[in-house]
């Protein structure tokens, strides 16, 4: 179940810096909207976000933290960056899309 649960926070976290004009969802970034770099540091920082979250679940779960390489972390970034897919096709492609589409 947790894990089910954390795949969803991680779909959730890693589409949000596309889907919001705000920081955080808390903090305005103002009449121009989030910079391209705001928007990938937010990603970056949900990214150890969901991790501290993952390492909080593993800890619960066995009771301790098993040990990682790099490998890991890599394979992790890169699952994380092709769940922001849809929330980056959204903001890059469809939503100028639908903009005209409007028009």
């Amino acid at each position: 179940m947790e894990i089910g649960i954390l795949i969803v926070v991680s779909l959730l976290a890693a589409n949000l810096p596309w889907m919001s004009q705000r920081f955080l969802l808390f903090f305005a970034t103002g009449e121009s909207g989030k910079h391209p770099a705001l928007r990938w540091l937010e990603w970056l920082l949900l990214y150890f976000i969901v991790g501290g979250i993952a390492l909080g679940i593993e800890s619960k779960a066995t009771g301790g933290l098993h040990a990682q390489n790099w490998e890991f972390y890599a394979v992790t970034c890169c699952l994380f960056l092709v769940f922001a897919l849809p929330g980056f096709i959204y903001r890059h492609d469809l939503s100028h899309l639908l903009e005209r589409h409007k028009k």
